[in-house]
């Protein structure tokens, strides 16, 4: 999943104009949030059904085998759209393919204007220093072109933002992917209590079963964590929309030291929430912030380095960011044993992290087209 998304991260900013292209990760991000909502959305409608569809001795069709059916379906849907797509015309310019770019630039003006293509104004491209791509491409060669990202000037930008990365995802994800089950809590102790709410700590104890129980009750009525994590989802959108201006006039860097540090304020906020409703709020707010946070950090790869490097330097980032989230939901289970607070002041203490490192962002390099 993780190579797709680094590709089409770069490809969307290398077809838009540095006017647009900080804005770019952040539509990515809005358009993110709306499929957010149409996952619990599909779930509130499948996963009450109750069917049982026997089809082979070690084969057996249940509602979730369906849910996850559908789901896989956008993926193919993708990956079909992307071949409808042209190549980045950046990447045609730096192979040196510039009547190739050329033909990609005239398509996209008579897409977006329906005007003709021979009345694109520009007749010709500036020739850049190509980069050889041959047929007999080795593997030799593709280190030889990505060899520049571990030297000087890119590897100090590189290591500072593998590190942003690493602690903005983390911080998102580890607490981001444990909502689901947080609200399934949150909803077992209203369905077990009479419908009344309390503190979240006293809620949280609810996510594993008390040992001496002598039956076992299974809460199906899940309604209500399809309809808080459509709340997170949506409130995540509106927040992409305000993005777009906020971005503008703050600039990438400060958007991220704010962005960063508010997320971190309300993730440890949450520990303090008296009710489910509070609990929601506070998770909505800083799933959106952490969220803005993510795709903020994808701007500063677009904008530091340059075309050969760009979705290479995209993926070293996710890799590392990605291996940091996957840890932080391994410890999360046991920060909960822990106590009801280190699990939100961990995930609050890599947001702040993440707020630190953006502070020492270089500004973007005017130079990269």
């Amino acid at each position: 999943m993780n190579g797709p998304f680094a590709g089409m991260t770069a490809y969307l900013s290398e077809i838009h104009s540095q006017k647009f292209r900080s804005r770019v990760p952040l539509l990515l991000g809005f358009w993110n949030s709306l499929a957010a909502i149409y996952l619990p959305l599909l779930a509130s409608f499948i996963m009450p059904l109750d069917f049982k569809l026997v089809i082979a001795e070690s084969l057996v069709f249940y509602p979730w085998s369906l849910y996850l059916i559908l789901n896989s379906l956008p993926a193919i849907f993708g990956g079909l759209i992307f071949l409808l797509l042209p190549e980045s015309p950046k990447y045609l310019m730096t192979a040196g393919r510039n009547d190739e770019a050329l033909k990609v630039f005239q398509r996209i003006y008579s897409i977006n204007t329906g005007n003709p293509v021979e009345t694109y104004p520009i007749k010709t491209l500036v020739e850049e220093k190509v980069t050889q791509v041959s047929s007999s491409f080795s593997f030799r060669e593709g280190l030889d072109q990505i060899r520049p990202l571990f030297r000087a000037p890119y590897l100090k930008n590189l290591v500072l933002v593998c590190f942003l990365q690493v602690f903005l995802i983390m911080g998102q994800n580890t607490l981001r992917l444990w909502t689901p089950q947080l609200f399934q809590s949150i909803n077992d102790y209203k369905v077990y209590n009479n419908g009344s709410s309390s503190n979240l700590c006293e809620m949280l104890k609810y996510i594993q079963p008390p040992k001496n129980s002598s039956e076992c009750v299974v809460n199906t009525n899940n309604m209500e964590v399809y309809y808080n994590s459509m709340i997170v989802s949506g409130t995540t959108a509106c927040f992409y929309i305000l993005a777009g201006t906020l971005i503008g006039v703050l600039g990438q860097n400060r958007f991220l030291v704010l962005v960063s540090f508010f997320a971190g304020s309300f993730a440890s906020a949450i520990y303090f929430s008296s009710n489910g409703e509070m609990a929601t709020f506070l998770i909505a707010l800083y799933s959106g912030l952490s969220s803005l946070g993510t795709n903020g950090s994808f701007i500063v790869v677009v904008n530091l380095f340059p075309t050969t490097l760009r979705t290479m330097a995209v993926s070293l980032g996710m890799m590392f960011s990605r291996t940091a989230s996957m840890s932080g939901n391994i410890v999360f289970p046991y920060l909960l044993q822990m106590g009801c607070a280190p699990p939100f002041l961990f995930s609050a203490c890599a947001l702040f992290g993440g707020c630190i490192m953006a502070m020492f962002l270089p500004k973007r390099n005017e130079n990269f087209i």
